[in-house]
């Protein structure tokens, strides 16, 4: 099979990248409009860049319609601050209600049930269920496309990172209390569990 994105059409290409792009891990990105009003929604579009400083990015997509831009990056590109939350298997359901597309109005937290906490730095809150926070500053937005189904980029320096104490020894990360959770094609998650150790070849 060979596939010409231009010819394909934008729907089916994006089936072609979330099923070939997997496992994605999900940032759960938690915003503040400039009217206060808190809002929380996952992407699977996520990784990390660098760590010093540390940097990550995540990706929404832009939608059909008279607003394409989400509630997400409208928040960014006006206050410039986010939090970053890592999706663990526990509160994957109520992750899940987060990414209907609600009115602007509706504060998602109330919406799923989950705890929004205040954060140290930055002005939107963390979510309380969650065992790694990232709260961060707006370093960069890129757009690519104006049409539906094309991507912005959202590229933020992480300014303080919360850990839960339980699930991590002299700055490592232990998967087996973690849980965390990816995107695989359409309405498939991935679970962390069955994983393979292979050290790096010494030159």
């Amino acid at each position: 099979m060979i596939v010409d994105p231009r010819e394909a059409g934008p729907q089916n290409v994006y089936k072609l990248l979330i099923g070939a792009v997997v496992p994605r891990p999900i940032a759960f990105v938690s915003t503040l409009s400039v009217e206060g009003i808190p809002n929380l929604a996952p992407f699977s579009f996520f990784t990390a860049i660098g760590a010093n400083p540390p940097v990550v990015c995540f990706c929404p997509v832009r939608r059909a319609g008279p607003n394409p831009n989400k509630d997400t990056l409208r928040n960014i590109a006006q206050t410039r601050e986010f939090v970053v939350n890592v999706v663990s298997e526990e509160f994957a359901q109520q992750m899940n209600i987060c990414s209907t597309e609600f009115p602007p109005d509706v504060d998602e937290f109330k919406a799923s049930g989950l705890t929004p906490v205040p954060s140290d730095l930055v002005k939107p809150p963390r979510v309380a269920e969650s065992h790694i926070n990232m709260e961060c500053k707006l370093y960069l937005t890129m757009e690519f496309g104006e049409l539906p189904a094309s991507g912005n980029l959202v590229i933020g320096e992480v300014l303080r990172f919360h850990v839960d104490d339980r699930i991590v020894d002299d700055f490592k990360i232990d998967p087996d209390r973690l849980h965390a959770i990816g995107r695989m094609g359409g309405a498939t998650y991935a679970r962390t569990t069955d994983r393979f150790e292979m050290p790096r070849p010494r030159s």
